[in-house]
């Protein structure tokens, strides 16, 4: 009965629920996308969902990241998400990673994972997450803000010839990320964003007919828009090399 009003979704079912219960997911970064993701996924039901961030809660993450209270600045976030998530849905299981994950580390549980939301800020976890993901044919779920905007990627490398992060922003042409804290960011833009992500994985993890992969999304609160432009592979990335044309944003739509 707790999954009774998604599990009548088209394209859902029983079956789709039943796909969910056994999946394995990785979410690195308990930030505002990553801990608005994080309920939606345990109260949804995946079976085993695996939260990575070394981070403790700070008194400027309690405008957007609504799994942390007042009382739980200065604690480890994943300590405190892995308490929230399972306050929500004790039948699922909840594996908190509170370190930075060596290399072999971070490979051993993106090679476990069904799926890896990456909502992380940091250019070389992302382009290692990316790479990983690739080597393994695991699908990724990627997502970040800024200021009062933000933007989502899917990819499903069980298909051969899906283009990949690196096809998008090549890592020779990487800048350091905008920084929310001296930029800023809208908590509700965080949470809209959070929520697409979830969906996204979601969607992947049921098998469901969906627009996400493949696809840069993004959306602006100061307009309303939702645009999607559909990624090409580039030939020569150095992660997923084969034919094609460099990743770009050839068209789009609201």
């Amino acid at each position: 009965m707790r999954y009774l009003r998604q599990s009548v979704l088209p394209g859902w079912g029983a079956g789709g629920q039943a796909r969910l219960t056994r999946s394995r997911v990785l979410l690195v970064g308990l930030g505002g996308l990553g801990s608005i993701a994080s309920l939606y996924l345990a109260a949804a039901g995946i079976g085993t969902l695996v939260i990575n961030d070394f981070d403790t809660v700070d008194e400027t993450n309690l405008h957007r990241q609504l799994l942390y209270g007042e009382r739980d600045v200065g604690q480890s976030k994943t300590e405190v998400a892995r308490t929230r998530l399972l306050a929500l849905n004790s039948g699922i299981r909840v594996e908190a990673l509170p370190q930075r994950l060596t290399a072999p580390e971070l490979e051993d549980e993106v090679r476990r994972a069904d799926l890896v939301l990456d909502t992380t800020d940091h250019y070389p976890t992302r382009y290692d997450i990316n790479r990983l993901c690739v080597r393994h044919r695991r699908r990724l779920v990627g997502g970040s803000c800024i200021g009062y905007g933000g933007q989502l990627l899917a990819f499903d490398f069980r298909q051969v010839s899906a283009p990949c992060y690196a096809c998008l922003y090549p890592e020779e042409m990487a800048e350091d990320p905008m920084r929310c804290g001296t930029n800023g960011v809208s908590g509700p833009v965080t949470g809209v964003l959070g929520s697409l992500a979830a969906q996204a994985v979601l969607d992947l993890l049921i098998d469901r007919d969906s627009p996400w992969p493949g696809f840069l999304w993004r959306w602006d609160a100061r307009t309303g828009g939702l645009r999607a432009g559909r990624l090409s592979r580039d030939p020569a990335c150095p992660v997923c090399r084969t034919v094609g044309s460099r990743a770009r944003v050839e068209g789009s739509r609201a």
